[in-house]
């Protein structure tokens, strides 16, 4: 009995040392040599599109056996090819499968894609698709949910054990199943983030249940990685001075490099981006790559192609190209609804991302100022950001600052709130979320009563209104996360703006349009809600604020042009700036001291200026320009091309209507364009570029009477107060719906009284 145990032992040994060792493959016979010999043709092209192509003895040992017959063809086949196998996968006639070891080397590249062959013998004839997975490369990330506080799913030690990637190749000329012929050669990838030795167990199968018993699926490999060359970024702005960039590197086949699944904080896996300073490197595998660069829509986006050779290091020069530098003009952007946590981040194991981190974006953005806002998902964490003024990482030029989006909190349903320049960012009273107010004003009130500039985040959410048409008379539903309370809010003086470009520009327009013809001054600003509704980067939805000429940038000033609207909102790729009427610019004292207040007399003439620039691809985008109004990219230059022609229209609009109109050529080149007009009663005007830009608008008093622009606008406020109570009064606390519904008939009388003052409909 001993002695049968010990052979057994032996036996096991030996096949494990057999598949250890990748000992030579089975021959497989009984298969029609002439659909083999196709196949490996198409094998052929396939590894030569991926850029490991079988060369040299070996190729002519292939070319040779396909020039063979019968039998002695297949075989010779098998011999030219087995040597490059690293799996064979047996599929019995009860479509169990087994894998064992081939022979060629596990070799891969630190940062690269390795191809390797499977070589499949296919009893069953099964044709579903060979699917191969791994342990060592399940994600790395998760999306958060909207739970206010998710635990780690990820541990340190699980990001250092996924370091691989790992996939079959089964496009053209490949198929995406098997043949279902008895023998045939298929294609993985392997992509490995590391280098040195690694273990990793590929599994292989058919379809669920198929994998054999006793884990004969599972094939454990040692991988020795090669490590990766340094590439190291000389990153020049247009003076010449260091800088960070933005890059991204493809290879031929148009792989992202650094492989997103891997990537780890810094560089973002939902990017194919990542952001490098003066001097910093990337690691690439030998070879070709095409690299895209810039740095935000201010930046022309660049393309070139680099080799890297194999050597430890290399260095690669990249001299970046402006096509307008607004902070010449003494405007700054920046976007005020930026997370570091939730949505698309990273949950686990930081539970978001750091300061440092989002800095770098920021940075990378041209972005001169950025406000990471802590919401309910990973509140607990990242609040401790939260310092009441501008971080540390910050610059002369770029500034971020760490404040609160009102989201997963229990005011939700009323709209979700942007809180800047936030002293204290818990209410008053409250250690939990779940203790907040559950309506907005209160909230509202607080913010501004510590010296917070406040408003509404994507406004456009429970807005929805069918039509391109501005103003638009339908009435939304009032059910979603926007600007909703807004429409109470603004009565009560406590909303300074209104938030647009992350959602239908329409939606967003809609209500704000019918507020200002009521007389309210609430502005308009641009954010991202990266990367909620925009994850591709910070700054795609963007504010400019004038800082005045000799002042330095300063955080309070720049959320204070917020405020008082001194600013303009847009795509980045579109500018409406010093917006003047009679002299006086938008956003600055006027009558009586109040910011963009002009008084004139009946039938005075405004005289309108405004300097413009765009920057439109010569050939039009119609994958962009051809989308309905409310599908992404909501606001986009390319939106406003005028037919084929490089000039999109810049509108004079006055209460909600374009009254004139004139072209822009949209070819980087800023261009002075003035308006006139002739107001008969009070007004507000502004300019547009629908929809990549729009400016806040100028309130012109005339004879000293308040701006009743509309009946009609006044009638949808007063209806969308009752459409708005009833969509939200039912998730307002008990005890808090009282004070809450007195608020609401505040902003039903002010309404009413605005209606009975309007004498245009």
């Amino acid at each position: 009995m001993q002695r049968r145990l010990t052979v057994v032992w032996l036996v096991v040994v030996a096949i494990f040392a057999s598949v250890v060792r990748g000992e030579e493959l089975p021959v497989v016979g009984g298969v029609e040599p002439q659909p083999l010999k196709a196949q490996v043709r198409r094998l052929l092209s396939a590894l030569e599109f991926l850029g490991q192509p079988v060369a040299g003895q070996q190729l002519q040992r292939l070319e040779q056996a396909l020039r063979l017959e019968g039998a002695e063809s297949v075989l010779a086949i098998q011999e030219a090819l087995d040597p490059l196998v690293l799996a064979a996968v047996h599929i019995n006639p009860e479509s169990r499968v087994k894998v064992q070891r081939g022979p060629v080397t596990a070799r891969l590249v630190q940062h690269g894609w390795s191809v390797f062959l499977v070589k499949v013998h296919n009893e069953a004839g099964v044709t579903a698709a060979l699917r191969v997975t791994s342990p060592q490369s399940e994600p790395i990330h998760h999306r958060s949910t909207a739970s206010p506080s998710p635990k780690p799913t990820i541990t340190p030690a699980d990001v250092e054990n996924r370091w691989m990637d790992v996939a079959t190749f089964d496009q053209q000329p490949l198929t995406p199943r098997l043949s279902g012929l008895p023998l045939e050669y298929r294609i993985i990838q392997i992509y490995s983030r590391d280098a040195g030795k690694r273990e990793a167990t590929l599994v292989f199968d058919v379809g669920q249940g198929t994998q054999d018993l006793g884990f004969r699926s599972e094939l454990p490999v040692l991988f020795e990685a090669d490590p990766a060359v340094e590439v190291i970024l000389e990153v020049r702005d247009v003076d010449g001075s260091p800088t960070m960039g933005q890059f991204v590197f493809r290879d031929p086949q148009g792989r992202v490099y650094p492989a997103r699944s891997r990537r780890l904080a810094p560089d973002f896996f939902f990017h194919d981006q990542i952001y490098r300073h003066d001097g910093e490197s990337v690691l690439l595998p030998p070879g070709t790559f095409e690299v895209t660069y810039t740095r935000g829509p201010e930046y022309r986006r660049l393309t070139r192609t680099i080799t890297v050779p194999a050597v430890p290091q290399h260095r690669e020069r990249f001299q970046l190209e402006r096509w307008i530098r607004m902070t010449d003009y003494h405007w700054y952007s920046g976007d005020h609804h930026v997370h570091a946590a939730g949505c698309a981040h990273y949950e686990s194991p930081t539970e978001g991302v750091t300061p440092q981190d989002m800095m770098r974006h920021i940075l990378g953005e041209d972005l001169n100022v950025g406000c990471v806002l802590s919401w309910g998902p990973c509140w607990y964490y990242q609040k401790q950001f939260f310092e009441g003024a501008v971080s540390k990482l910050s610059t002369d030029k770029y500034l971020m600052r760490y404040d609160v989006e009102v989201s997963g909190f229990p005011s939700s349903h009323a709209g979700h709130l942007c809180l800047l320049r936030l002293k204290e960012d818990d209410y008053p009273g409250t250690t939990r979320i779940e203790e907040w107010p559950s309506w907005d004003l209160p909230i509202l009130r607080w913010g501004k009563e510590q010296g917070g500039v406040v408003g509404f985040s994507h406004s456009g959410w429970g807005l929805a209104v069918p039509g391109n048409e501005l103003p638009n008379y339908h009435m939304p539903a009032f059910d979603g996360i926007g600007a909703n309370e807004y429409i109470v809010d603004v009565v009560h003086g406590v909303c300074d703006f209104i938030s647009a470009v992350d959602t239908p520009a329409v939606w967003e327009l809609n209500i704000w349009y019918h507020t200002l013809n009521c007389g309210f001054t609430c502005r308009i600003s641009g954010e991202t809600d990266f990367p909620c509704i925009y994850g591709e980067r910070v700054g795609l939805g963007r504010a400019y604020v004038k800082i005045p000429p000799g002042q330095p940038l300063d955080y309070d000033t720049w959320v204070m042009g917020i405020r008082d609207g001194r600013s303009y909102c847009c795509d980045g790729l579109s500018h409406l700036f010093d917006f003047q009427i009679n002299g006086l610019g938008v956003g600055e004292p006027g009558e009586g001291g109040r910011a963009s207040v002009l008084a004139c007399r009946s039938g005075d003439r405004l005289d309108v200026s405004v300097r413009a620039a765009a920057l439109l691809a010569e050939t039009p985008q119609e994958d962009i320009r051809s989308r309905p109004l409310d599908q992404k990219p909501y606001w986009h230059i390319e939106r406003a091309r005028i037919g084929d022609t490089r000039r999109v229209p810049v509108e004079l609009v006055v209460n909600g209507v374009a009254v004139e109109r004139k072209e822009l050529e949209a070819d980087g080149h800023v261009e002075s364009l003035r308006f006139s007009y002739r107001p008969e009663k009070s007004c507000w005007v502004a300019l547009r570029i629908f929809p990549s830009c729009h400016t806040n608008p100028i309130f012109v008093e005339v004879d000293g009477k308040p701006i009743r622009a509309s009946r009609r606008s006044a009638e949808w406020c007063l209806k969308a107060v009752d459409v708005c109570w009833n969509a939200k009064k039912d998730r307002i606390r008990p005890e808090e719906r009282q004070e809450a519904a007195a608020a609401y008939d505040v902003a039903r009388e002010t309404y009413r009284r605005i209606l009975a003052e309007c004498t245009d409909p």
